[in-house]
C-alpha cells in the first residue's frame, strides 16, 4: 500500500508539472504581459501595506496601497494618499522601483538581467519583448532593448543632474540628490508622482524655468516611444521612418496648440494665470500642455481651471503619448490615422495616405477598434462613478480619462473616492497601461475558432450610414 501511494503521488506530481507546462505553452504573449503587470501590482501593494512603508509606522489600508501600486506600475500618478505625507523613505523607494519597472516594462528588465548573466534571449522571449514594446517586427529587438536601457538611464541621469544642481543649495546635497533622482525617473516614465507633499505637485515651481523645462524635456522624451528614440539615436535624426516622423510632428503640433489655447483661456483667470507675469504665463501654459501627454505633474491648480480648459486637457489626455513609450492614451499615431482616414473619405480616396505612403487597412481598422473600446470603457466607468461618487460630471470624466490615459492629473476628488470608485479606477489604470486589446486577448477573447473564421469571406452587401 505505501508503494502504491508513492506511485500515485509521483503520477499526480507529473500530471501537475505537465499541466503547468501546457498552461505556460498555451499562454499568449498578451496573457503573460497582463499577468506580469498584475503580479507586479499585487507585490507592490503588499509591500506598501507594511508598517515600515508608512510615515506613521501603522501601515496603509490595502485598497489604498493597491491603488498607489497600480498607479506607480501603470505610471499614472493618481493617488488617494499623498506620497510624501503618507509614505516613509522605504515606501517612496518602493514606488520609485515600481515606476521604473512599470515604465520600461518588466520584460525589459528581465532582458537586462539575462544580458548581465550572459544568457541568450530565446525566440519566445523575443516575441514577448516585441509585444511589450509594441513593435512590428522581431528583427533587431534585442538591440532595441539595449538602446532603450542605455538611452533611458542616460536621459534620467542627465535630468537628475540638472535638478540636483537646481535644488542643491535649497535642500542640501542628500535631499537634493534623492529628490532629483525620484522626479527625473517619475518624469521620464510619465508617472507624475512627486515628493513635495500636500497634493501640490509642482505648483511651487510654476515660474521656475530650470525645473519646468527639465521636467518637460523628460516627459516629451519618455512619451516619444522607445523605437523613435532609438531611431533618432542610431540614425542621428536623418532618414527617419514614417512612424517616427508622424510621432515627432504630431507631438510638436499637439503641444503648441495646447499651450496656445491654455494661455488664451487662462490668461485672465485669477485662480490660475490671472495674477502671474507674462513670463510665468507662457511657461505654465507650455508645461500644462506637455503634462497631459501623459505625465500628471501640474504647475497650475487643476481644480481652478475653466471648464473649456478642462475639456481641452481631457482631449490631450485621451490622445496621450506615442506607441511603445512610457505614456498612455490612445496614442498619437492612432489619432493621426483616424484624422488621415477622415481626410481620405472627404477627398473621395480609396486609401489612407500619409506623406506619400499608403497606410494598410489593418492599421486603420485597429485604430477605429481601439478608439471605440476606449470610449466604451471610459463611458462605462463614468456611468459607474456618477452613481457612486459625489462629484460633478466634469470632475468625474476628467478623473476617468486621466486614469485610462495613465496621466495622473486630478481636479482633487481622488482622495475622497469610495471603495467602488477606487476599484473602478484601479481597473481603468491597468487597462490603460496594458491596453484594452491586449487584455481582451489575454482573457481568451480571440479563440481558435474565431481565428479560423477570420480567413472566411462572406458575401458582400451594403448598408446605409450617415
Amino acid at each position: 500500500m505505501p508503494e502504491t501511494k508513492i506511485l500515485l503521488t509521483e503520477s499526480q506530481n507529473r500530471n501537475k508539472d505537465s499541466n503547468k507546462r501546457k498552461f505556460i505553452g498555451r499562454s499568449t504573449p498578451a496573457r503573460i504581459l497582463a499577468i506580469g503587470f498584475l503580479l507586479l501590482i499585487l507585490l507592490g501593494g503588499l509591500l506598501l501595506c507594511l508598517p515600515i512603508a508608512s510615515e506613521n509606522g501603522t501601515g496603509t489600508p490595502l485598497i489604498d496601497s493597491l491603488f498607489t501600486s497600480t498607479s506607480a506600475v501603470c505610471v499614472t500618478g493618481l493617488v488617494v494618499v499623498d506620497t510624501a505625507d503618507n509614505y516613509s523613505s522605504f515606501g517612496e523607494i518602493i514606488i520609485l522601483f515600481l515606476i521604473q519597472i512599470g515604465g520600461l516594462g518588466f520584460m525589459t528588465f528581465a532582458t537586462l538581467f539575462a544580458i548581465i548573466l550572459g544568457r541568450k534571449i530565446n525566440l519566445r522571449e523575443r516575441i514577448l519583448l516585441q509585444e511589450s514594446l509594441n513593435q512590428l517586427s522581431l528583427e533587431g529587438i534585442v538591440r532595441l532593448i539595449k538602446n532603450v536601457l542605455l538611452l533611458s538611464f542616460s536621459i534620467e541621469g542627465f535630468g537628475a543632474l540638472i535638478l540636483f544642481l537646481r535644488w542643491f543649495q535649497e535642500m542640501g546635497w542628500q535631499k537634493a540628490l534623492y529628490y532629483a533622482i525620484f522626479h527625473s525617473v517619475s518624469s521620464f516614465n510619465n508617472s507624475g508622482f512627486d515628493l513635495f507633499g500636500g497634493f501640490r505637485s509642482l505648483t511651487s515651481f510654476s515660474g521656475d524655468a530650470v525645473v519646468n523645462f527639465t521636467i518637460m524635456g523628460l516627459i516629451i522624451l519618455g512619451g516619444l516611444g522607445f523605437y523613435v528614440l532609438s531611431e533618432i539615436y542610431t540614425k542621428k535624426g536623418r532618414n527617419l521612418s514614417l512612424h517616427s516622423r508622424l510621432v515627432i510632428r504630431s507631438t510638436v503640433l499637439l503641444i503648441l496648440i495646447g499651450a496656445i489655447l491654455i494661455f488664451l483661456l487662462e490668461m485672465n483667470n485669477p485662480g490660475t494665470l490671472g495674477n502671474a507675469d507674462y513670463y510665468t504665463k507662457i511657461i505654465a501654459s507650455l508645461f500644462q500642455s506637455v503634462s497631459p501627454r501623459t505625465a500628471g505633474f501640474n504647475t497650475l491648480s487643476i481644480g481652478d481651471l475653466k471648464p473649456a480648459t478642462l475639456l481641452l486637457i481631457i482631449i490631450l489626455m485621451f490622445i496621450g503619448a506615442s506607441p511603445g513609450s512610457t505614456g498612455g492614451g490612445i496614442k498619437t499615431t492612432t489619432f493621426v490615422s483616424i484624422i488621415l482616414c477622415v481626410i481620405s473619405v472627404l477627398k473621395g480616396r480609396e486609401n489612407v495616405v500619409a506623406q506619400g505612403r499608403t497606410l494598410p487597412n489593418s492599421i486603420i481598422r485597429k485604430s477605429f477598434a481601439l478608439i471605440a473600446l476606449a470610449i466604451f470603457w471610459v463611458s462605462l466607468v463614468v456611468f459607474i462613478l456618477l452613481i457612486t461618487e459625489h462629484a460633478t460630471f466634469m470632475q468625474i470624466i476628467f478623473e476617468t480619462v486621466s486614469a485610462f490615459a495613465t496621466v495622473g492629473l486630478s481636479t482633487g476628488i481622488t482622495a475622497s473616492l469610495s471603495m467602488m470608485g477606487k476599484i473602478a479606477l484601479i481597473l481603468t489604470m491597468f487597462f490603460g497601461r496594458v491596453g484594452l486589446i491586449t487584455v481582451m486577448l489575454a482573457i481568451g477573447l480571440q479563440s481558435n475558432k474565431a481565428e479560423a473564421l477570420s480567413h472566411v469571406k462572406y458575401p458582400e452587401e451594403r448598408i446605409m450610414i450617415g
